[in-house]
C-alpha cells in the first residue's frame, strides 16, 4: 500500500513530467486499473467479491482502492457507469462498419451481454444506497439515444419494421438476458436473434 502511495504522489520523474500531470496520468492509470479488474471480479464472483480479488487483479494495493472508491458503493457504481459508457460508445462503430439490421442485431447481442454479466447489480440498485440513485437515469440516457439511432436507420432502409421504440427493445433484451438456463449465454444470443428476426417482420423502405 505504501508503495502505491509512494508512486502515485512522486515528483518530476526521469522524464520531465510535471508533478501535477504525473499525480493526474498515475491516479487515471490506477482508476482504469480498478474498473476493469473489477468489472471482471463482478462478473465472475458478483458485486460483493472480497476486495483483495480486485486488488490483485489490478496490481494495486487496498489503500489505492479505497482513495478512489471510499465506499464499495462508489466502486459498484463507476463500474456500471463504465460499462454503460462502453457498450452505448459501440454502436456507432458498429453503424458505420455493417448494414443497419446487422448493427442493430449485433449491437442488441453485446447489450445482452452486458445485461447477463451484471451479477448482484439488481439488487444493489434496489438497497436504498443513494450511491446508486442516478444510475438508472444514466441508463436510460446512454442506451435510449444509441439504440434509437440503431433502430432508426434500419427501419429508414427498410430493414426492420418501423413501429419499434428504443424502451421496449431494451426492456425485452433484457429480460431475455436474464439467466434462466443452464447455456444462458447460448440460449440469450438465439433468443436476441430471433427477437430481431421479428422486427424484419412486416419491414418496408421508408417514403420521404
Amino acid at each position: 500500500m505504501h508503495e502505491d502511495t509512494d508512486r502515485e504522489t512522486s515528483g518530476t520523474g526521469a522524464s520531465g513530467a510535471q508533478p501535477g500531470k504525473r499525480l493526474r496520468a498515475d491516479a487515471r492509470r490506477s482508476t482504469d486499473a480498478l474498473l476493469t479488474a473489477a468489472a471482471e471480479v463482478f462478473a465472475t464472483s458478483g458485486v460483493d467479491a472480497p476486495v483483495r480479488q480486485i486488488t490483485a487483479r489490478a496490481g494495486v494495493g487496498a489503500g489505492t482502492l479505497y482513495r478512489h472508491f471510499p465506499q464499495r458503493s462508489d466502486l459498484i457504481a463507476a463500474v456500471f457507469r463504465n460499462e454503460v459508457d462502453a457498450c452505448a460508445d459501440a454502436a456507432a462503430p458498429l453503424a458505420a462498419r455493417y448494414e443497419p439490421a446487422e448493427a442493430l442485431a449485433l449491437w442488441l447481442q453485446r447489450f445482452a451481454g452486458f445485461i447477463g454479466t451484471k451479477r448482484g447489480l439488481g439488487a444493489a440498485l434496489h438497497s436504498g444506497d443513494r450511491a446508486y440513485d442516478s444510475l438508472p437515469d444514466y441508463f436510460q440516457e446512454r442506451f435510449v439515444p444509441a439504440l434509437g439511432a440503431l433502430l432508426d436507420t434500419a427501419a429508414r432502409a427498410g430493414e426492420i419494421r418501423s413501429d419499434i421504440g428504443a424502451d421496449d427493445l431494451l426492456r425485452a433484451t433484457g429480460n431475455l438476458a436474464m439467466p434462466a438456463h443452464d447455456d444462458g449465454e447460448g440460449h440469450t444470443r438465439r433468443m436476441v436473434a430471433l427477437l430481431v428476426d421479428g422486427l424484419r417482420h412486416g419491414a418496408r423502405p421508408q417514403v420521404n
